[in-house]
């Protein structure tokens, strides 16, 4: 059985990245596509865990040799996703997350309408600018270009099929485990499985 495509975005500071963290400790099968970005790592950020960070002139080289499933520029700095790596996990029948920002995530719908996509909201404007200041990662600068940006990726909601108010942590955790062990029950996803239990049956005897 093949693996999934599950975009899961957020405005910035909507908490998609947290929230993420909290369902892969839950035990459920999911694959990561960690992004390439060439914005400059944070304090705590890992290479290779949080992101793969490069230069300006090396992301640009990929996107000229067709590398990326999806890339964008936001607030500034290049975000994408590999395509190879993506397509090796589903090949190998997990579900793979994309954590993508909301033009980066729309971008991948057009091309792959089979992707499950969530939408993670904050419960408020005040939630939302609070969790972007007290993150204390950008210069009064970049926050005030965050926080600007922030309704009109909000209502980029419409586009996905299920939206997870972000209120409590590990409530919204269990909300998104919730999405996606229901995807798994889907016909469509079981069909080999299906096909081997008909085909144990010795039908003749219905004839």
């Amino acid at each position: 059985m093949k693996g999934s495509l599950i975009i899961i975005t957020s405005p910035s500071g909507g908490g998609k990245g947290t929230l993420i963290l909290e369902l892969m400790g839950m035990g459920i099968g999911i694959g990561y596509s960690i992004s390439f970005t060439t914005r400059e790592r944070r304090y705590g950020e890992a290479e290779g865990r949080d992101y793969f960070f490069v230069s300006k002139n090396e992301f640009e080289s990929r996107i000229a040799n067709g590398e990326f499933l999806e890339y964008a520029e936001v607030h500034g700095n290049y975000y994408g996703t590999s395509k190879t790596i993506v397509e090796a996990l589903i090949k190998d029948g997990k579900d793979v997350i994309l954590e993508i920002d909301v033009q980066g995530a729309a971008w991948v719908l057009k091309r792959a309408p089979d992707a499950v996509s969530i939408f993670i909201m904050p419960p408020s404007f005040e939630a939302l600018a609070h969790r972007l200041t007290s993150r204390a990662t950008e210069t009064p600068e970049q926050l005030s270009l965050r926080l600007r940006n922030a309704f009109d990726e909000m209502i980029g909601y419409t586009n996905f099929e299920y939206v997870v108010i972000n209120d409590d942590i590990a409530a919204a955790a269990r909300r998104l485990e919730s999405i996606i062990l229901a995807e798994r029950q889907k016909r469509t996803r079981q069909m080999d499985a299906i096909e081997d239990i008909l085909n144990s049956f010795d039908t003749s005897k219905h004839e």
